[in-house]
């Protein structure tokens, strides 16, 4: 979809913030979507990798499945997490690439940064830092990430290709891309595309 032609870009993203900060703020309120350490359970996160993380780490997690399903980032590696949240995934790749490693978590919504960065000091995680910005222009200098990973947001990105551009553009060569989303396999019609509440719903 280009940006622009079928949705209005400034409201989509503020009824995105606006629910986020909603899951940030309140994460046992009533959303349409599970979260919590139960929903990451049943999206496939294995116990192992969730034991020891506090429930500020937990429970305003709304991905939609498990992108460490393809293994963890290695000791030592970078990892970039486009559209972070509250922080779950990225203090998890922060525990697997160490000390030696760096994890930027990327978000547009402060409740939900200002959420990430309590996380991250809960759990000790020095070698995380959390950035505001958004998809299609991430604030990661080119060639920096040995690993991108992210967690039901590309769905909510209105010009996916210029998201996918800048994942390419912030890849080391030879990097890698581990991906949870949902997608479909047919055209969406236009009124649909229009239809802001299907986009945050």
């Amino acid at each position: 979809m280009e940006t622009g032609r079928t949705v209005d870009i400034a409201v989509l993203r503020r009824e995105v913030q606006k629910h986020y900060a909603e899951v940030a703020t309140t994460p046992d309120g009533e959303f349409h979507f599970h979260t919590g350490r139960e929903a990451a359970a049943h999206v496939g996160y294995d116990d192992a990798v969730l034991v020891g993380l506090p429930d500020a780490a937990v429970e305003s997690f709304a991905g939609v499945a498990n992108p460490f399903h393809w293994g963890l980032p290695g000791p030592g590696e970078r990892v970039v997490d486009i559209g972070s949240g509250a922080g779950m995934d990225a203090v998890i790749a922060a525990r697997a690439v160490g000390d030696d490693g760096e994890v930027v978590g990327v978000d547009m919504t402060p409740e939900m940064l200002e959420r990430a960065r309590h996380t991250a000091a809960e759990c000790g995680a020095a070698n995380v830092t959390f950035r505001e910005g958004l998809a299609e222009t991430l604030p990661v200098p080119a060639g920096w990430a040995d690993v991108v990973i992210s967690n039901g947001v590309l769905n909510l990105v209105p010009d996916k290709v210029a998201a996918y551009r800048e994942v390419a553009r912030v890849l080391r060569p030879g990097g890698r891309i581990q991906i949870a989303d949902i997608c479909v396999d047919k055209e969406v019609p236009e009124g649909a595309q229009r239809d802001i509440d299907l986009w945050t719903g």
